[in-house]
Formats: C-alpha cells, sequence, structure tokens
C-alpha cells in the first residue's frame, strides 16, 4: 500500500440562499489539489505554502484536526504531511477551509485501507470546521465529499440528502477581493428569527427543494430569497445589492451570496447566460477599482477524488 498520495477536493457554495448551515452544492473543476505522505513518527505536520498563509500548527489547521479526527475514532497512531494547491482564497466563501477538511480525511481513509464510509467521512471533516468557526456544520463538507446537491436535514444524529440538478443548470461567481472571516460572518447573525420570517424560510427551502427534483428553474429562483441571513451579511460585501441587481438582469435564475460571502453567485439556465452573467459581475468592481475574480462552472457531480 503506498504511503502517498494525491487528491482533487472541490471548491463548494453553501446556504444557497434559503438554506443556511443546510444546503450546499459542489463545483466542477475548481477546488484544490492536496498530497498527503505518511510519516515514520505520529506527528502532523503541514507544510509552509508560497500562495497562501495558512496555519501551520497541527491544531490549528483544518485538515489535521479533521484527519486526527478520524484517526482517533479509527484507534490508529500515524502522522502524516499536508501540502496543499489552492485555486481560490481564503476567506473566499468558497469553502476553502471544508475542501481541506476534507480532503484530508478522504486521503487518510484511503491511506488506511478505506475503514470509513463517505457518509462518515463527512462527519471527521466537520471537526476541522468546528475548530475553525466554533461550529461543525456540514453544508460544505458534504458536497465536498459527497459531490452534487447536499440537503443536510439533521445534524443530531447526521442525516445528509443528495439532491438531483437540473443538466443545464451552470453558476456564475464574482469573488471581490475583500476578506470576510466565517467567525465574524456568524457573529453578526441573531440566534433567534421571528416566526413569519421562519415560516417564509422553510417554505423557500421546500420551494427550492421540489425546483431540483423537476428541473423548474422558476419555482428554483423564486425559492432563493433569503429573509434571514442575506439582509445581514450583505453589509460586509461591497455593491452587493448592485451585483445581485445587475446578474438578475442579465437572465439570472437566483443569487445570492457564497457561504459567508464576500463571493457572489448566481444560478443560470445554460453556459452562454451563465458567461454574460460572470462579465457584468466582473464589470462593477471593475468600473469602481475594486479586484475581482470570478468563476464559471457547472454543479460538480464528482466530490473528492483520487489524482
Amino acid at each position: 500500500m503506498s504511503n502517498s498520495i494525491k487528491v482533487f477536493s472541490p471548491s463548494t457554495v453553501a446556504n444557497v440562499g434559503c438554506g443556511y448551515d443546510v444546503l450546499g452544492f459542489a463545483l466542477d473543476g475548481i477546488g484544490e489539489e492536496m498530497v498527503v505522505t505518511e510519516l515514520s513518527d505520529d506527528k502532523m505536520v503541514i507544510l509552509e505554502n508560497d500562495k497562501f498563509d495558512l496555519p501551520l500548527k497541527p491544531d490549528k489547521n483544518v485538515a489535521s484536526v479533521a484527519a486526527q479526527a478520524l484517526l482517533d475514532a479509527a484507534g490508529i497512531k500515524k502522522g502524516y504531511s499536508f501540502a496543499f494547491d489552492k485555486q481560490i482564497h481564503p476567506g473566499s466563501g468558497m469553502g476553502t477551509s471544508a475542501s481541506s477538511s476534507a480532503g484530508a480525511v478522504f486521503a487518510v481513509n484511503e491511506l488506511i485501507g478505506r475503514p470509513f464510509n463517505t457518509h462518515q467521512l463527512v462527519e471527521f471533516a466537520m471537526e476541522g470546521e468546528r475548530m475553525l468557526s466554533g461550529k461543525a456544520h456540514a453544508d460544505n463538507v458534504a458536497p465536498n465529499l459527497l459531490g452534487g446537491f447536499t440537503l443536510v436535514r439533521a445534524y443530531g444524529p447526521l442525516d445528509v440528502l443528495q439532491l438531483p440538478t437540473p443538466d443545464n443548470m451552470y453558476v456564475a461567481i464574482v469573488h471581490p477581493q475583500v476578506v470576510v472571516k466565517t467567525t465574524d460572518a456568524k457573529r453578526m447573525l441573531k440566534q433567534t428569527v421571528k416566526l413569519d420570517q421562519a415560516v417564509a424560510q422553510w417554505g423557500n427551502v421546500g420551494g427550492l427543494v421540489s425546483g431540483l427534483y423537476e428541473s423548474d428553474f422558476g419555482l428554483i429562483g423564486r425559492s432563493m430569497e433569503d429573509h434571514i441571513v442575506e439582509p445581514v451579511r450583505k453589509l460586509l460585501i461591497p455593491l452587493y445589492d448592485e451585483v445581485k441587481a445587475k446578474a438578475l438582469e442579465e437572465g439570472a435564475i437566483g443569487c445570492s451570496i457564497a457561504g459567508s460571502g464576500p463571493s457572489i453567485f448566481a444560478f443560470a439556465e445554460g453556459k452562454a447566460t451563465a458567461e454574460k452573467i460572470k462579465a457584468s459581475m466582473q464589470a462593477i468592481y471593475d468600473e469602481v477599482g475594486i479586484l475581482a475574480y470570478t468563476y464559471l462552472s457547472k454543479i460538480g457531480t464528482e466530490g473528492v477524488r483520487v489524482l
């Protein structure tokens, strides 16, 4: 059995408008590569990265924390090094921490003979998210590992469902280069919501799931309305309202904040429409001199995989 493995872990978008902490989807071909190598002792080592300033202490890095949770559950004492090649800047709202957590547990599970199934790996990856944000949420790591579009029905015990997506649905994403930390974005949210807001949100989650099953783009778009999180978090994102309005004007099915932000995503029917939306979102930031990167993708059907 090899003592080293290289994996690809996709970027993800969580919340999807109405589904705070329960909905998420994987991107296709956008993410990070990770090389995990077994060491001669039981230490975890995070290798330095030329692109990004990642935490080097094993107890502060999501990958090593998640991997250690898996090893503890397996009763195995081994050490590993982790080398990352990320396409997306941390703090983007595109699941960069989750991709590392998910990639790490997938890789280590492969190296020790696959004692755990994919749904169990989700729970270990959640421990990396717990260390980072204070909460073991699965809305990113679930699509990371399972691929596609996922719904976290419950957390105790964890129950994750995979949802279908229309074949011709694309996503355009713009990432303005400002940093929004997940911990800060979560701190802004109220711990209680009004009943009428909750009722509207429940209806939208149900509508979005139904729209995905029926490939009903109109229903998907109407159901993405967020009454709870978006009104608060959009204040952290420059020109959010302008970008959203322009995306909808250019034919977006729906548009919302990617995860904690600052990235903004929009669904579109067809690649050509998605390209127009992507260009229009980029243009808004170009006009005011804010550096922004854009991405175009289908929903990624594959989760973490061996390269």
